[in-house]
């Protein structure tokens, strides 16, 4: 019998970021404290921006989005935002979508596998995401289990179980 296997990754889908920023651009626009501070949130280029004529506004703005992202089932770990920034006399905040699995994060989890996981489960870094095998299925799950309950600082997905 050939080896079970599933994928671990860190992906978010980008129509789903797209629907929770159209989603918290239609709540700004309508909300009466945000009336009048030029309070906007837009795609520029691959990062968000987010901004307002103080920086409790933004900070707001930013936690609207993030409430947005919540319900779309989107993890606030692929959320990276930077602090409020002074432009002129605008609050900025520069956000991004973190996607991927870097090569030292894979090491870490491939690590907790070995040590932790069940024995004969193998794990394997494939560009920017980590190929988990072994004989038996069972393992696999106790493998999800066990990183389920870990507290990475990046959000992790299971893909492409067979």
């Amino acid at each position: 019998m050939a080896d079970s296997s599933f994928d671990i990754v860190s992906k978010v889908e980008r129509q789903e970021v797209d629907n929770a920023l159209n989603q918290a651009a239609k709540e700004i626009s309508q909300r009466y404290d945000f009336k009048n501070v030029g309070a906007s949130i837009a795609w520029s280029g691959e990062k968000i921006l987010m901004q307002a004529n103080s920086e409790e506004r933004v900070a707001a703005i930013l936690d609207v989005f993030q409430s947005k992202l919540v319900k779309r089932g989107i993890s606030l770990k692929a959320l990276d935002a930077g602090e409020p920034q002074l432009s002129g006399k605008e609050y900025k905040i520069f956000a991004s979508i973190e996607e991927g699995i870097s090569q030292e994060n894979a090491k870490k989890v491939a690590k907790i596998i070995r040590d932790e996981g069940p024995k004969g489960v193998k794990a394997q870094v494939q560009g920017d995401e980590l190929r988990v095998s072994s004989k038996s299925r069972d393992d696999l799950q106790a493998v999800q289990t066990l990183l389920k309950g870990q507290d990475f600082e990046f959000a992790l997905q299971f893909v492409n179980y067979r």
